[in-house]
């Protein structure tokens, strides 16, 4: 059974895409991964720029609130800014 993970940042635009793309890049026959952010603004175009750098195609990712996911259980919530540690919910 695959373990279920939430990057979290408070954009969902850069960071916690990035960490969504390069876990399930790395390891997603071991993980589901999502992203989501308290306040999401749309994905960094600049994001997809470095992650294709590395063989990565995020392109597709869209930026989502942590609404989306509220109602679901994860076994990890990686926090990848200190704001949105915050003001995750609990």
């Amino acid at each position: 059974m695959k373990r279920r993970v939430l990057f979290l940042c408070t954009g969902n635009s850069a960071r916690s895409q990035m960490a969504e793309g390069l876990l399930r890049h790395l390891a997603g026959d071991r993980y589901d991964v999502y992203s989501a952010g308290t306040h999401p603004v749309g994905l960094n175009p600049g994001a997809v720029t470095v992650m294709q750098e590395l063989q990565i195609n995020i392109s597709a990712q869209r930026s989502k609130s942590i609404a989306e996911y509220i109602d679901q259980t994860f076994d990890y919530v990686i926090t990848v800014c200190d704001r949105a540690k915050e003001s995750c919910p609990r």
